[in-house]
């Protein structure tokens, strides 16, 4: 799960993490009123969305082209006036960044913070390192910059302290990261205390990625994050209920929101050919196979191990309401979940939705047979298949032949 800007730095401040004075914004009014209390002479007036490059982002024209010449979603203002006219050109306007695709994403409240005394901008963040099983602290002082250009052109200045889950991150780990970033004499103790406080909240409240970038050193030798960005484990939401408020649900994709109603797992993808399997390795699997063979998966769906009829039923309309979907694969074993509850959750979505496309089955498992004989005797246009190979080959075929 994500959460905003001003969110993210609302959680963190409770840990001890130095953040700018801040307030967020629904309308140019209540912006200029933040302004006020906050005092002068300079502000940051940022778009909220759910993506990255805000900064380097540009909004749409009212004829849905994007205005290139336009200024991005983040500024710096040196008025009350100018705070309030900003959020007016970004509240209700499409911001589109590297992040959000072509589509962009609607500004729907802006977060007014005071200006700072920026003399350096550097790199932290946290996240679970799955080659050494362990929390990793990543810093560099190349901040404000993407971290993967970072790691492409010039790993070397990547700098990482694995921490042991038993011990914690220790102040020597801060150390460690603060004289690799060249901080000197009291910027020193400034960064161990918020590395220390950000380890804290990233492992108290379950986060899978907390990243502040920039990092920024100011001249009176502060520590600040001027941005930050959270993301939390959703299988471990039920012990924060707190942070599942947070959830901003119209910055999320529908057809995802609606799987996770009913216990699914799926994720929206840009490909053509709608996957359903059970077991995440085989959905991975699958859209591995439909790349081979030439095709582009549409989606990520594990439908799970114990999936009933209509379950399948819901899963296969998530699919369709795709418009991009122009082939379905759907890809079984059958050890816990048996053939014939799929084939009769297939056939009953594929007669409710008038299935328009065509669509692969593989079966394998228990009641095979029977699931076969339900495909086979539905009078619907399905195509069998005997192995993951054959079926990938035949759906790829397929959404060509009927392009």
């Amino acid at each position: 799960m994500n959460i905003h800007e001003y969110q993210a730095k609302t959680l963190l401040k409770k840990y001890g993490v130095a953040v700018p004075r801040g307030g967020v914004a629904y309308t140019p009014t209540e912006a200029e009123q933040i302004a006020k209390d906050l005092g002068g002479p300079v502000w940051v007036v940022k778009s909220q969305i759910h993506a990255g490059g805000r900064g380097a982002g540009r909004f749409k024209k009212a004829d849905g082209s994007v205005d290139t010449a336009g200024k991005g979603g983040v500024r710096v203002v040196k008025s009350v006036a100018e705070v309030g006219e900003n959020a007016k050109a970004m509240l209700g306007h499409v911001l589109v960044t590297k992040q959000t695709g072509v589509a962009g994403k609607e500004v729907k409240r802006v977060y007014i913070e005071e200006g700072c005394d920026i003399k350096r901008e550097l790199y932290l963040g946290l996240l679970i390192d799955r080659a050494t099983s362990r929390v990793t602290m990543m810093a560099s002082t190349e901040g404000g910059m993407e971290i993967e250009e970072v790691a492409h052109n010039t790993p070397e200045k990547i700098l990482k302290v694995d921490i042991d889950p038993a011990q914690g991150m220790q102040a020597y780990h801060a150390r460690q990261l603060a004289f690799g970033l060249g901080l000197e004499g009291k910027q020193v103790g400034a960064a161990v205390k918020f590395m220390l406080a950000m380890y804290q909240a990233f492992a108290d409240l379950d986060a899978s990625i907390v990243e502040i970038n920039p990092l920024v050193v100011t001249g009176a030798g502060e520590v600040l994050a001027l941005d930050a960005k959270m993301n939390f484990d959703d299988n471990a939401l039920f012990r924060h209920k707190d942070i599942e408020e947070l959830r901003d649900t119209a910055e999320e994709e529908a057809s995802e929101l609606e799987a996770t109603r009913h216990g699914l797992n799926y994720v929206k993808l840009d490909g053509n050919i709608g996957c359903m399997v059970n077991g995440a390795g085989l959905a991975m699997a699958t859209m591995d196979i439909i790349k081979l063979y030439g095709g582009e998966p549409a989606n990520f769906l594990d439908v799970g191990g114990g999936a009933t009829k209509e379950r399948v039923t819901i899963a296969f309309k998530l699919i369709l309401s795709d418009p991009n979907v122009e082939g379905i694969l759907v890809n079984i074993f059958g050890g816990i979940m048996r053939c014939d509850v799929i084939a009769e959750g297939v056939v009953a979505a594929a007669r409710e939705v008038s299935l328009h496309v065509p669509l692969v089955v593989r079966l394998e498992g228990t009641n095979v047979e029977l699931g076969k004989k339900i495909l086979a005797e539905s009078g619907l246009p399905i195509l069998s298949a005997d192995n993951l190979a054959d079926a990938a080959e035949k759906v790829v075929k397929a959404v060509k032949e009927a392009a």
